[in-house]
This record gives C-alpha cells, structure tokens and sequence, in this order.
C-alpha cells in the first residue's frame, strides 16, 4: 500500500521536536493551528517513514534521535573555497532527484547543479532497482555536471565517482571502506551505499551527466527490514557521527576535485586509487552479463575505461557490464 505523502503540517511537526525535547500535544495543537488528534494522526504517518515517536502521558511527544534538516547556507559555509561551484537546492520531497535534474539539465541548468531530497519517494538504483528512503536515515542527492568530451569518454566515471566518496568518507575518520563494481559503496557489514549515472549528449560531445548518489546514514528498521540484502550505516562505524550537512559538504568537496581530473585526464590515473579499495580484489567471483550469461572468474582489477578485469583460467578479459556477483 502506498503511503500517504507527507504534508506542510509534519514538516512543521518535524522542525518544532528538532531538538529531541518532549512537546505536549496540546502546546504542539496550539502552534500549528490544529486539533490534537490531528497531531496525533500526522507523528503517525511520520512515523511510517521511519522516524521514531516517543509519547509519554504527561510529558507529551518527543523524537528518539534528533531531526536537522539538511541546509544549503550550512553546506555552502563548509565547503569553502569551492562553495562558488555549486549551485545547490533542497526540497523536503520529490519521487526522484535524478529525474528532476535530468529534466533541468535540458533546459540548461548550469553544471554544479546540486538537488538533495529529505524523502525520495521513488529513489531508483542501478538496473531500476529502488533505493530505500526514510527521514533522515540517509543522504541522498543529485549532482549535474558538465563535460567537453562525449558520452564514449565517460567510461568509468562511476568507479571515479566511488573515490571520491571514498575520500570523502575517510576525511571523517573512518578506515572500513571498499568498492564493489561499478558502483557500490561497501563496508564488512555490508552495502553503505551506491552511484547512479545518467548521461546525456552526443557522442563527440558535448555530455552531461547527472550523478545520483545515496549514503545510508543512521541504520533504522526501515531500512534493513526493505533492504534485501546485508546492509550498513554510517553510525555503525564511525566513531564522531558528522552531522548531514558535514557529510554532504565533504562528498561535493571531493566530487569537485575528483571530476575536474576527470575532465582533464580520464579514470586511468584514477585507476590505481580504486584497485586499492577493491572489495573483490584477487577473489574468484562469478558475474552476471546483461544477457543473462555468468561467468567465473577471478577480479584482477580494472581497465583504464574502468572494465573489469577477470581472469578466467585460460584468458583474461574485460567487461564493461555487468552484475559482480557472490564469491565462489
């Protein structure tokens, strides 16, 4: 069943418990301009969306881990330097953030394009898959960039991307971070969170890419329950949990740096700094052609397009596509 969309009012509910006090219901009736049982109904339907609401009778209600929306003045303010080359827009919900920008991007957004939702309400990831979303339990966002060179020069761009986060992630002092091919972000408890690139232009250029990104920030029921597979989040291993806006700030930080080189040079010389957070690395793993084809073998790195490398016994090959599969 679907679930209702949240509107002005709990949003509101959301900014006034932000401070993870206790609210009486009758205080909170008073604010909004409407009956308790309406703010019953609407800590009910936040409550779907994955976000904890403790009610004690005399005290009232209050949220069980603090709510701070994500701020475009504070991520400006930390990115410094490189604050002039972004362009940056939150919006409390939106179906897809990727969608929206691909739709400015063709009526001639600027490249440094930022959109990052609170709620996606149909995230999409590699292959269609759906990205799991609640309040405040993630980052996700959208980045457009522009290039010279065409869609054939993008190859690899993904796996580009991957470091960058990787970067990011490390400067926060956590350690246990690997890539999957082509586009996971992977810890040993499992997926932290993925890359989904869509491109546009021609095939001399010029292109434009629209870079979605999701980060799982605070492991929740929500998410494991939906996940379908082992997953992680950022509080489980990071000792000094940044807020949002300083995880967000520092991944465009190292998105700016990582995607001039880009530009400038390829993913070959980015290549090496992948391979070395390589979760598959010197594994024999089987993978999963688009046509439905597996093959075997073990992952020797990557190619300077960003292929997989496998060796396969008797030859190794590339491959540009694909689904790495478990290990054998």
């Amino acid at each position: 069943m679907k679930k209702e969309e949240l509107n002005i009012r709990a949003w509101e509910l959301l900014d006034i418990m932000s401070d993870g006090k206790f609210h009486s219901g009758e205080k909170l009736a008073q604010k909004l301009q409407i009956s308790r049982s309406s703010i019953f109904n609407e800590l009910k339907r936040i409550g779907n969306y994955g976000v904890s609401v403790q009610r004690i009778r005399g005290r009232g209600y209050r949220l069980t881990r603090p709510w701070k929306r994500l701020s475009s003045e504070e991520v400006i303010n930390q990115l410094a330097e490189y604050a002039q080359e972004f362009e940056i827009a939150i919006l409390s919900e939106a179906e897809s953030s990727n969608s929206m920008l691909l739709q400015r991007a063709k009526l001639g957004a600027p490249s440094g394009s930022v959109l990052a939702v609170e709620l996606q309400t149909a995230g999409r990831g590699r292959y269609g898959r759906k990205w799991i979303s609640g309040l405040g339990d993630n980052l996700t966002f959208s980045l457009l960039w522009r290039f010279k060179c065409g869609l054939n020069d993008l190859s690899g761009l993904s796996l580009a991307v991957g470091v960058a986060i990787v970067r990011a992630i490390r400067k926060l002092n956590v350690k246990d971070i690997q890539l999957k091919w082509p586009n996971d972000i992977l810890t040993k408890q499992g997926k932290l969170g993925g890359v989904l690139i869509e491109a546009q232009g021609d095939i001399l250029g010029p292109s434009v890419v629209v870079i979605g990104i999701g980060l799982n920030y605070i492991m929740t029921e929500n998410v494991m329950q939906k996940a379908g597979q082992p997953v992680c989040a950022l509080d489980e291993i990071c000792m000094d949990l940044p807020t949002r806006n300083q995880l967000f700030s520092a991944l465009l930080y190292e998105m700016n740096i990582v995607l001039k080189k880009f530009a400038e040079e390829g993913f070959a010389n980015i290549r090496r700094e992948w391979e070395m957070y390589n979760f598959f690395q010197n594994q024999v793993i089987q993978l999963s052609l688009p046509d439905g084809t597996k093959i075997a073998g073990e992952v020797r790195g990557v190619g300077e397009k960003g292929e997989l490398c496998l060796d396969m016994g008797h030859e190794t090959k590339l491959f540009s596509s694909g689904e790495v599969g478990v290990v054998i």
